[in-house]
């Protein structure tokens, strides 16, 4: 659903340390009402392109780190 719905996402809170964000090809803003509804649920919330994201997410995990990964499309504004 993307932007507009964030249970999934909210859903996770309190069995992750970080949630990367990947934004497609390139770093785009979230909304600012998402961003603050997944932080006041505790979700540490990092953004980044979705190449990015999902290097990283890799990497901690291999390293025993509690992350997700949320992988969103960029609506053209």
């Amino acid at each position: 659903q993307g932007f507009d719905d964030a249970a999934p996402l909210l859903a996770l809170a309190g069995q992750l340390d970080v949630l990367f964000i990947g934004t497609g090809p390139e770093i785009a803003p979230i909304p600012t009402r998402l961003r603050a509804t997944l932080e006041a649920a505790g979700l540490g919330v990092e953004i980044m392109s979705s190449p990015a994201a999902c290097r990283t997410y890799n990497v901690l995990l291999s390293e025993g780190r509690r992350v997700a990964v949320a992988l969103l499309p960029v609506q053209a504004g």
